[in-house]
């Protein structure tokens, strides 16, 4: 089983990890190099679908080891750029191309859909307040976060729709039952990946109001 905790920064969901799945755990981890790729580019595209097939790899041989894995953070992590190119700050065409990539590596099994998510929504002055309790942690792009979570919480409605379930909206007191929790049948459907895209909005004129 692979559980993924998302939510926008402060929300808690690294904590969590921290705090339920020792030793299960993959955390959300970023390219050293990142800083030096251009915004944009089928490249840039290829870069970010690698580095996140590389800790859904992480996932499956923890989940192999231990029979379950959590994953800080989605490593589909599609959801990023979507979000971004809803509020203005990245294009559709680099959202074409991230897609792209992503749906090769999920028919290549290299990404693919978890078995159950946690998603964490939460009030932006709520997590202002947790940012500014933690000084471990710089949080430079906590706005842009903030910008982001009714396009987060709008992705995952979508995916709880196609995967008939497997949401959470809130992070349990404890780390699911296994037992409690079946397999997720479309892990590496492309035929479900293919419906979801379908069924998110297609460009910025829907209302996100009201989402968070």
């Amino acid at each position: 089983m692979i559980l993924v905790v998302e939510g926008i920064s402060a929300a808690g969901k690294t904590t969590w990890c921290r705090d339920k799945a020792a030793g299960r755990l993959v955390r959300e981890t970023f390219p050293s190099d990142r800083q030096l790729q251009p915004a944009e580019g089928e490249a840039t595209a290829r870069y970010w679908t690698d580095w996140n097939a590389g800790r859904w790899a992480d996932a499956v041989a923890i989940e192999a080891r231990e029979g379950w894995a959590v994953c800080d953070t989605d490593p589909l992590k599609l959801h990023f750029l979507w979000s971004l190119w809803q509020i203005g700050e990245a294009s559709e065409a680099q959202w074409r191309l991230q897609r792209d990539a992503t749906r090769r590596a999920i028919a290549g099994r290299r990404l693919g859909f978890a078995d159950l998510y946690a998603v964490k929504i939460i009030e932006p002055d709520v997590a202002r307040r947790q940012r500014d309790a933690d000084t471990t942690r710089s949080r430079d792009r906590f706005d842009l976060h903030v910008r982001l979570q009714p396009a987060l919480v709008h992705w995952y409605r979508t995916l709880e729709t196609i995967l008939d379930g497997r949401v959470l909206w809130h992070l349990p007191e404890a780390l699911p039952d296994p037992a409690d929790v079946t397999l997720n049948p479309f892990r590496y459907d492309v035929d479900a990946f293919d419906a979801f895209v379908s069924a998110l909005p297609h460009g910025l004129s829907w209302s996100m109001s009201g989402s968070n």
